[in-house]
């Protein structure tokens, strides 16, 4: 007999729950999210990807700056 496992990998996942809510809570009027602007309310929605966005641009500008030394020496 085979036996069949099935995963699920996937789901909202705790930021996205947190930018529903903050979307909500906007909408909504409840203070003080009602108060943010629209970028700090949807920064959960966004905010990881330029994270990573700006730490791989730092460490390639570490890396040039590093090669340029380099090659001075």
């Amino acid at each position: 007999m085979s036996e069949k496992s099935t995963s699920y990998n996937g789901g909202v996942g705790v930021m996205g729950l947190l930018g529903v809510v903050f979307v909500t809570m906007k909408l909504i009027g409840i203070e003080p999210v009602a108060s943010w602007s629209w970028w700090w309310v949807t920064a959960p929605f966004w905010g990881g990807i330029a994270l990573v966005l700006v730490i791989i641009c730092i460490v390639l500008l570490v890396a040039v700056v590093a090669a340029a030394l380099a090659g001075k020496s």
